[in-house]
């Protein structure tokens, strides 16, 4: 089931380190991040692959469908990680100008991995 995480931020006067390692619940064997976003990403869900979603910079939403059940989250702060399930079918939208969304994902880039059509 998706859930929020928050990672540990250490703000000192030369600004604010956020730790992510030791926090996230799966081996991330991929990182990725997505920017200069013009419409709509994601719309799938997987077979094997967990993921963890943070916006580095900006903010974003994501909605997530898990057998129907809808659930929409706001990524507006570095340190708010979301963390989903292979199942859950996700797309991220509204995506501010500056966005920069930060993914860490449980396995290596596999198409057949994806699932296109969400649930019902």
């Amino acid at each position: 089931m998706a859930q929020l995480i928050y990672a540990k931020t250490h703000p000192d006067p030369r600004g604010k380190l956020t730790v992510v390692d030791g926090i996230i619940p799966f081996d991330v064997k991929r990182i990725f991040y997505i920017y200069d976003v013009k419409e709509e990403r994601g719309n799938h869900g997987h077979k094997r692959n967990k993921s963890a979603l943070f916006c580095v910079k900006g903010k974003c939403k994501v909605r997530v469908n898990n057998a129907g059940n809808i659930t929409t989250f706001d990524l507006d702060l570095p340190e708010k990680i979301l963390v989903l399930e292979p199942e859950e079918y996700r797309t991220m939208f509204d995506f501010s100008e500056d966005a920069v969304l930060m993914v860490l994902a449980s396995e290596h880039y596999d198409a057949d991995d994806y699932v296109n059509e969400p649930p019902q």
